[in-house]
């Protein structure tokens, strides 16, 4: 039987609700897969009105059944929220609301009622605060998967992995460590094998231009090519040090399936230019498989009817592809 999946609806007052209702009206080409969305109807309807989507949204219980997801209506899994317009600023009012989606989403994980989560963006800066680097981190320690979370921003033709995430870059420096470089690509590496089915072929970046620093302590030297050597000895089809400079303009020639780097927009800057939209972020070390599309919440375009869904329904899609 093939499981369902859940998309939490995220930041109430961002593009989400524009992008699921998008995706819907496409889906239906293409996934065999039930899926079930966490949010709050009323507020559904609200912006489904505002935006005039020509579609119907019906409630479940959390004793659904798979067959209770089928038909013609976006399920959703009521979740309480009282909020008089269909758009407002974003504020902290919205965080007890979207925390309680990621604790029905994580219930059902439990239950195995899903096989995994798509979340729609949230506005990290107010829902997070300073506790936690993002929802990749949040997910972690409430999994109690605590450090061993993994961002893999994910194309068929290339993905691309970041050693740190969202810290300062005078930071990134002090973060860098053999132990965790192993780790981390081990997990990538993991991964592919086991849900792309495929040994990957996993190309590391230096920190330094060209890989050449003029002090003496390198961190080439010191940290990444020792982690790289250790990692080929454990069969792993690794190469690097690449110099950051060039490694996507000789992605193809090589056949690299992950580019890992060692900071978030030393990978993600070139990734995006390359591909847009056209990428899902995949958290990988997680007990169940969490994806999310690799955007965010789009202030500047909310309710205008313009946002684009490609990333959700790539998300969709990733999932449809999937063995349950």
């Amino acid at each position: 039987m093939t499981m369902p999946i859940a998309i939490v609806a995220g930041e109430p007052n961002s593009t989400s609700s524009e992008i699921i209702f998008k995706s819907w009206l496409l889906i239906k080409k293409f996934t065999h897969r039930p899926i079930l969305v966490i949010g709050n109807i009323k507020l559904l309807n609200m912006q489904k009105k505002k935006m005039k989507f020509k579609i119907s949204i019906k409630k479940i219980n959390k004793n659904f059944k798979n067959k209770d997801l089928y038909g013609n209506k976006i399920p959703v899994y009521d979740v309480n929220y009282i909020q008089k317009k269909a758009f407002q600023k974003i504020s902290i009012k919205s965080n007890k609301y979207i925390f309680e989606c990621f604790d029905v989403a994580m219930k059902l994980i439990k239950m195995k009622k899903i096989q995994g989560i798509i979340n729609c963006p949230i506005h990290k800066e107010t829902l997070l605060k300073k506790k936690f680097k993002g929802i990749t981190e949040f997910l972690s320690k409430k999994s109690g998967c605590k450090n061993n979370e993994v961002m893999l921003i994910y194309n068929k033709k290339l993905a691309v992995s970041p050693l740190t995430t969202h810290i300062p870059l005078s930071d990134v420096t002090f973060k860098i460590k053999k132990s965790e470089i192993v780790k981390k690509i081990q997990i990538i590496n993991k991964f592919y094998k086991k849900i792309i089915k495929k040994r990957p072929k996993i190309a590391v970046l230096g920190l330094n231009p060209h890989n050449y620093s003029t002090k003496k302590f390198s961190e080439e030297k010191k940290i990444i090519i020792p982690a790289i050597k250790i990692i080929k000895n454990k069969g792993v089809d690794i190469v690097g040090p690449i110099s950051p400079d060039a490694s996507f303009a000789i992605y193809k020639k090589y056949k690299f399936d992950v580019i890992f780097g060692m900071y978030h927009d030393q990978v993600l800057t070139a990734f995006k230019a390359l591909f847009k939209y056209d990428a899902i972020n995949i958290t990988l070390g997680l007990p169940f498989i969490r994806i999310s599309p690799d955007h965010g919440v789009g202030v500047n375009i909310v309710g205008k009817k313009i946002a684009n869904a490609k990333s959700l329904v790539e998300s969709i899609k990733f999932f449809n592809n999937l063995k349950s």
